[in-house]
């Protein structure tokens, strides 16, 4: 199995059918936004805004694009309809370069700290005991050592289900009883992986959409009960966003990078969802690197994020 972040021929067309529906979307609402046009003026870029906007690229972004375009239509003086595609790949590829939020990963180069400690933070539903497991089988797959934490241990069945997803991806979990304090769970995970020197760790945590101030209390005390075990733990805060969500994943984001120090992004359902845009606006917006996105529901159905590779898919 190639590592994660070499971008093999089955990924890119794993990629391109994942992101079938969003494509499609947005094509249909582009040929629309030109029809009985030749050039593009101001009508057509107001057009192409309503367009960005409805597929979930976010207002600000949208904004950002449109200006760009605007500068080469001034620059170029007349510019085609039919090249409308081709410049819109090429100014979002720009921009998303521009935020430098990419990662360069490799599933099999993980941090020279063992363990590697992910916290995976986010709401219900948003695909978080899948990511969690398939971040585990493509850890294992590249031969690393992987111990889960189940502490969101308030949700009836969050930990059974966890544990029946790291039996599916062959990995093994640290779990307590029903209502136990999660960071007594992660305490109990991170200390069984360092003695164990094991080389990842991945602790859910409670997906309740709780309040600001009490959601951040609740993950600084498992952050800091971590620090007790692993000094620079965790290494990672990991955001799981639903895609097909659309602004709703915007505003999750928002919550969530206010209540704790998130440094990387995982987006999932791309693969059902004509809101594939919002990669593009989370990506600009946040300046949080989007690291993974999911394209299915199987374990091998998750990829490194590349913005290049991504665009390429959305506009081939």
């Amino acid at each position: 199995m190639a590592p994660l972040g070499i971008f093999s021929r089955e990924k890119k067309e794993s990629l391109n059918k994942g992101l079938e529906m969003t494509k499609e979307s947005v094509f249909k609402k582009l040929s629309r936004a030109v029809i009985g046009k030749s050039r593009v003026d101001d009508e057509v870029l107001d057009n192409l805004e309503e367009v960005l906007i409805s597929s979930d690229v976010g207002v600000d972004t949208t904004l950002k694009i449109i200006e760009r375009i605007e500068e080469r239509v001034a620059r170029d003086k007349f510019l085609n309809t039919s090249e409308l595609n081709i410049i819109l790949k090429e100014e979002i590829a720009e921009l998303l370069e521009e935020n430098n939020t990419g990662i360069v990963f490799d599933f099999s180069k993980i941090s020279e700290q063992k363990p590697y400690v992910i916290m995976v933070v986010g709401v219900n539903g948003v695909g978080k005991t899948t990511t969690i497991a398939k971040l585990a089988y493509q850890f294992k797959n590249a031969g690393k050592s992987v111990l889960l934490g189940a502490a969101d241990t308030f949700r009836a069945a969050a930990v059974d289900q966890l544990g029946i997803w790291a039996e599916r991806a062959g990995v093994e979990m640290v779990r307590q009883k029903q209502g136990s304090d999660p960071a007594s769970v992660a305490y109990d995970t991170l200390s069984s992986a360092k003695s164990r020197n094991m080389d990842v760790v991945i602790v859910d945590t409670a997906g309740r959409l709780h309040n600001k101030a009490s959601l951040m209390r609740e993950l600084s005390k498992i952050k800091m009960v971590m620090k007790k075990v692993i000094p620079d733990a965790p290494h990672e805060v990991l955001l799981i966003l639903d895609g097909s969500t659309g602004q709703n994943a915007f505003e999750q984001a928002r919550q969530f990078t206010l209540a704790t120090e998130v440094n990387a992004i995982a987006l999932t359902k791309l693969d059902g969802t004509a809101k594939g845009g919002v990669v593009i606006g989370i990506s600009d917006q946040f300046k949080i690197p989007v690291k993974y996105i999911g394209i299915g529901e199987k374990l091998d159905d998750i990829q490194v994020f590349n913005k290049a590779e991504f665009v390429d898919s959305l506009f081939s």
